[in-house]
């Protein structure tokens, strides 16, 4: 009976673990939202992110084809009539700008492995609570053989568009296609067309599936069941091509005559988006096919290539993915033993402590230096008295912190040491001091500190007319530090 209630509760959590992991992948797109109040570069709260963040995959993956992604500048160019619609007033230059941070932000630039990290829990069969890691990625980027860098939209992506994860594709895609079918049948074209948009995105996941297949291959030919697996995968996916082309035929054929018979003309619009939808997803299973019949020519052409390519290169330790993170993660016992026997292959040879024969024997020949019980009598020093390392008192510093409370306006610095001779004949040389240290202030150590202001000093090329001081009559100003004691913050 015990075991009976495991079996229940580990199926519930295979469940419920995956609709946690299709949480964490809409959790970056929700972060855009919870962020976009500390942005500098403009007032964000008009925008949703979480908006534009979907309708920058959708442009990804609709550019996506076998062998290339989707260029960074066109998906900006994409994104901006969305991003206008939101703010109409605004400028364009400040879309361009939200809508280069949201891509950016998919793409998780400023990371090391451009991905995102998600920690679930499940219940093991023995009733005890594991804690889990789900790793993904939104937008990759990839470099093609000419050196540009495109974008591709990543399963986890692909299945934030259509609502599930790790869905089996063949079986969505036939689902798709029914409700598609039903959908025009019944007229409903705006149902139609977001069932068109699912099914595309699905015809576009096989086309990755199978992309990644063979760019193992040409990795190495060993990594990839060329027996059993991809033989299987290829004659399901023709298979399914050819269901999809009689299906989606007919379906062009229907949805044709509802566009030609429709007299409201926005009826008559929808219609005709939906058969360029329809027409895009035949096009891709007409690539697909291509690169199906031509994948059996390209397993055997790797075979032939690596199997007379000579000794293989193996690539470089990644000290940070490889080592300090999995052994961060680890016991200290646990972690002793692979840093142990990293470090000891690292070192090299150990050089041996005994000498060759001429280095010892010059070492016997050398008379030995006469040297003394004592080292003599030890000098006693003149010292000077220590300088007051404190000159200016408690009221001095307070004097100044009220001077440099700018509230947001900047002043210069000849108007700040005029007002402080006034106060105190002392007190100009702390203001010049302070302002002197604010020219190039530690930004990154205001951060951690906490501090919400930071004291900034700017040179426009404006001498200093002063008495007492030469050279640039400093712009002063208080600015207010982004994200101060937040990791994810920005800078002053």
């Amino acid at each position: 009976m015990a075991g009976g209630e495991y079996a229940i509760v580990g199926d519930q959590d295979e469940a419920l673990s995956r609709r946690l992991k299709a949480l964490a992948c809409t959790a970056p797109l929700h972060g855009l939202d919870a962020r976009k109040g500390r942005l500098e570069l403009a007032d964000a709260d008009v925008y949703q992110m979480a908006e534009i963040a979907l309708q920058a995959i959708d442009q990804v993956t609709i550019a996506m084809d076998f062998d290339r992604g989707a260029d960074h500048d066109q998906v900006v160019v994409r994104l901006l009539p969305f991003v206008a619609a939101q703010a109409p007033e605004r400028g364009r230059a400040e879309h361009e700008k939200i809508a280069r941070w949201v891509l950016d932000n998919l793409i998780n630039v400023g990371t090391t492995d451009r991905g995102f990290r998600s920690i679930y829990g499940v219940l093991g069969s023995d009733g005890v609570y594991q804690r889990r890691s789900f790793d993904f990625k939104l937008l990759i980027e990839l470099m093609s053989p000419e050196g540009d860098v495109y974008l591709r939209a990543s399963d986890e992506a692909i299945n934030v568009l259509v609502g599930a994860l790790d869905t089996d594709v063949e079986s969505a895609q036939i689902a798709a296609e029914v409700k598609l079918e039903n959908l025009i049948k019944r007229g409903r074209l705006s149902d139609a067309r977001l069932a068109a948009e699912q099914a595309r995105y699905r015809t576009v996941q096989y086309a990755e599936t199978l992309r990644r297949k063979l760019d193992a291959t040409r990795r190495d030919v060993r990594a990839v069941d060329w027996e059993h697996e991809v033989p299987d995968l290829i004659e399901d996916a023709l298979a399914h091509i050819q269901g999809r082309f009689r299906a989606e035929n007919a379906i062009l054929k229907n949805i044709t005559a509802t566009r030609d018979d429709a007299e409201d003309i926005d009826r008559k619009r929808r219609a005709a988006e939906l058969v360029e939808i329809v027409r895009d997803c035949i096009r891709r299973h007409t690539q697909l096919q291509a690169r199906l019949l031509e994948a059996g020519a390209t397993f055997r052409a790797e075979q032939d290539r690596q199997q007379f390519a000579g000794t293989v290169r193996r690539s470089a330790v990644d000290l940070f993915g490889q080592l300090l993170v999995p052994s961060l993660e680890l016991s200290l016992a646990d972690a002793a033993g692979p840093t142990d026997v990293f470090f000891k292959a690292s070192a090299g040879v150990k050089v041996p402590s005994a000498p060759g024969l001429s280095s010892l024997v010059q070492m016997l020949l050398v008379p030995s230096a006469e040297r003394e019980h004592l080292v003599g009598e030890v000098p006693e020093l003149d010292l000077a008295p220590p300088s007051d390392a404190d000159r200016y008192t408690e009221e001095h510093w307070q004097q100044s912190e009220g001077l440099l409370a700018l509230d947001g306006a900047p002043r210069r610095l000849s108007g700040l040491l005029d007002e402080a001779r006034e106060i105190d004949p002392d007190l100009p040389k702390l203001v010049a001091l302070r302002v002197l240290h604010a020219f190039s202030p530690e930004v990154s150590s205001a951060r951690i500190q906490g501090e919400e202001l930071l004291l900034v000093a700017v040179d426009d090329g404006t001498p200093l007319d002063d008495v007492e001081f030469g050279g640039a009559d400093l712009v002063v100003v208080q600015a207010r530090v982004a994200g101060a004691g937040n990791e994810e913050g920005g800078a002053a």
